[in-house]
C-alpha cells in the first residue's frame, strides 16, 4: 500500500504529473518477497478497498491500466498473459494481487535465498521476470554472528571461542572446525551445560515477568513465528492436545516432560472472507 500512498501524496498533494510521480515512486521502492506459498501472497478484495481506501483503489486501477497497455503493446494477441499479469484478479470476486502491485511499482524484486529467487523467476513471477529480467535479484537472508551468537548466547559464543578461537566472529566458515569435535564427549557435555544454563535463565525470566513456573529440566518445544495460517500454530496446538490426551490415556508410560512455548506477532492486516485479523 506504500506504492499507491506515495503516488497519492505526489499527485494529489504535491501536484506532480502522473509520469513524474510514477518515475520517483518506482525508484523509491524495492520489493523483497519472503515466501512463494500462495496462501501467504495477499489478495485484497476490491469491495473492501472501495469502502476503506477508494482513492488508493483508483490509483491502483490507473497503475494497472498503464501496466496492461504496456503488456498489450508487447504481446498484442496474448490475452492469457495480460490476464495473468494484471494487478486485478477476477476469480471468485475482484481482488487486488498485492505481489503484482509490488513488482510493478518497484525497481528491484528480491528473493531471500538462491533457490527461492530461482523459483520466483522460473515459476511464481515468471511473466514479470521474462518482461524485466534485470529487475529480479537475490538477497540471501543471513544472520550476523555478532548479534545472534555473541549477544544472544554469550555462553555458547565463549565455549566456541575456547574450542576453535575467535576468528569465526568475522568468518562464519571457521565454524566448520567444530566438525572435529562432534564426537568429543567433553565438548558435547559443555554444550549441553550451556543449553541447560540458558533454559534455567529463561525459566527464571518466565517466572519473574509472567508468574509462570516451568520445569527447566523438561524439553523446551518452541514455535516462534508470525501468527498466520500457513505457519501452522493451530496444527501445533492440536498436537499439544493430542499429546495431553495420550498422557491421560496411559499415565504410566515413560513420557518426556515437555514445555511448549508459542510466540509471535499477529500479522497487521490479513483479509479473508471469514476472518478479519488485526
Amino acid at each position: 500500500m506504500a506504492i499507491p500512498e506515495l503516488m497519492r501524496i505526489f499527485v494529489d498533494i504535491e501536484k506532480l504529473d502522473w509520469d513524474s510521480a510514477w518515475n520517483i515512486t518506482k525508484k523509491t521502492f524495492a520489493y523483497t518477497n519472503h515466501t512463494v506459498l500462495p496462501e501467504a501472497l495477499e489478495r485484497w478484495p476490491v469491495e473492501l478497498m472501495e469502502k476503506l481506501l477508494p482513492r488508493h483503489l483508483q490509483i491502483i486501477y490507473k497503475i494497472n491500466q498503464t501496466h496492461l497497455d504496456h503488456i498489450a503493446s508487447l504481446f498484442p494477441d496474448d490475452m492469457d498473459r495480460i490476464r495473468r499479469m494484471s494487478l486485478i484478479e477476477e476469480v471468485e470476486g475482484k481482488k487486488v494481487n498485492m505481489a503484482h502491485l509490488c513488482i510493478v511499482g518497484s525497481h528491484k524484486v528480491n528473493g531471500v535465498a538462491e533457490i527461492h529467487s530461482d523459483i520466483i523467476k522460473r515459476d511464481v513471477f515468471r511473466d514479470f521476470s521474462e518482461l524485466e529480467p534485470d529487475k529480479f535479484q537475490n538477497k540471501t537472508n543471513g544472520i550476523t554472528p555478532r548479534r545472534w551468537l555473541l549477544l544472544c548466547n554469550p555462553g555458547l559464543a565463549d565455549l566456541i571461542a575456547e574450542a576453535i578461537g575467535e576468528e569465526y566472529v568475522k568468518d562464519l566458515t571457521a565454524l566448520q572446525k567444530l566438525n572435529d569435535l562432534v564426537d568429543d564427549d567433553a565438548f558435547i557435555r559443555d554444550v549441553a551445560k550451556v543449553k541447560q544454563d540458558n533454559k534455567v535463565k529463561f525459566a527464571q525470566y518466565l517466572e519473574k515477568e509472567y508468574n509462570v513456573d516451568v520445569n527447566p529440566a523438561s524439553m523446551f518445544d518452541v514455535h516462534v513465528k508470525r501468527i498466520h495460517e500457513y505457519k501452522r500454530q493451530l496444527l501445533n496446538c492440536l498436537h499439544v492436545i493430542t499429546m495431553y490426551n495420550r498422557i491421560k490415556k496411559s499415565p504410566t508410560k515413560p513420557f518426556v516432560p515437555r514445555t511448549v512455548i508459542i510466540g509471535g506477532k499477529v500479522k497487521q492486516t490479513t483479509f479473508s472472507k471469514h476472518n478479519h485479523m488485526h
